[in-house]
């Protein structure tokens, strides 16, 4: 399979918010810095920045009650200093084609901000991107490849392309008689895609799942109005603001995952009820097939 370089690119300037962590309620300001190292975490009470890469993933609970429940974040961990929910952040930068950032934070978790992805690229793109020398080689597959969950139907699979960029698709079934219909979304690689059918989709949760959550200490400041958190006759004090808006936030949370294979991919990628366990294996199975991600810059 021909591999077809991609652009590299940065910030012209430096991009800052601040906001709290969805599940440690800790304030946190993120800031992200031109850079011409790749993408990296960098926590400032932690000497030894954080790859963005499928190895640097960190198991540990977020929060005490995700020892009881299944994790719902990407958590990235060097030397003992987490940087977690980490998968917002992440897409909005491969949305945006950015390859090379420096992303500084004074708290171990990412704010949460308005649940989607869309305060992170507008801040980025009020920063401005600016070209790097040199290209990456993307991440290529010779055949098809497929990861499914240990039991029920969600899967991953991953073609290869012939052409140059990517796509990603998301089908949500969340099986007969949930509060959501199936819905499927998919994304051509394009920033403007990105920024305006992506972006905006918010974080949710079904209303049953909130209030276990709540019940074992989580989110106990925020409400359905700050939150998308959706009942058998749709979204409670909220509205949606995209069409198949869960399935495209499923697809952002995707996009943001598969980062973690540490260099750009080139293939064709259908995501079927995953979550991001499956999305972080299917990032794993680009690593093990190549285990150096960025070509050196040519200028």
């Amino acid at each position: 399979m021909t591999a077809h370089p991609r652009p590299r690119k940065t910030l012209g300037n430096t991009a800052t918010l601040s906001g709290e962590g969805l599940f440690t309620g800790q304030p946190c300001t993120i800031a992200f810095h031109p850079s011409e190292e790749g993408l990296r975490f960098v926590r400032g009470d932690i000497a030894a920045p954080v790859p963005v890469h499928y190895l640097a993933l960190d198991p540990s609970p977020v929060h005490p009650a995700f020892s009881r429940f299944r994790g719902r974040s990407t958590n990235l961990a060097r030397n003992h200093g987490m940087v977690a929910t980490v998968e917002h952040v992440l897409s909005a930068l491969m949305g945006l084609g950015i390859t090379d950032c420096r992303i500084e934070l004074d708290a171990p978790e990412a704010p949460i901000l308005d649940g989607s992805a869309k305060p992170f690229v507008e801040a980025l793109d009020a920063a401005g991107l600016a070209d790097l020398p040199g290209t990456i080689d993307p991440l290529t597959l010779e055949q098809p490849v497929e990861v499914k969950a240990p039991s029920g139907p969600a899967r991953i699979t991953a073609e290869p392309r012939s052409e140059p960029g990517w796509s990603v698709t998301y089908e949500l079934d969340y099986g007969q008689g949930a509060h959501l219909e199936p819905q499927t979304i998919s994304w051509d690689g394009s920033a403007d895609d990105y920024r305006k059918r992506i972006a905006p989709a918010r974080t949710f949760s079904m209303d049953y799942e909130a209030k276990s959550l709540q019940s074992a200490g989580l989110f106990k400041d925020r409400t359905p109005a700050d939150m998308l958190v959706i009942a058998k006759e749709g979204p409670i004090d909220n509205a949606y603001r995209l069409d198949n808006e869960s399935a495209a936030h499923k697809l952002l949370d995707a996009i943001g995952d598969l980062t973690l294979a540490g260099g750009p991919i080139q293939a064709n990628i259908t995501c079927h009820r995953s979550g991001h366990d499956l999305n972080q294996r299917m990032a794993q199975m680009f690593t093990r097939r190549f285990p150096t991600f960025v070509s050196p810059a040519k200028a």
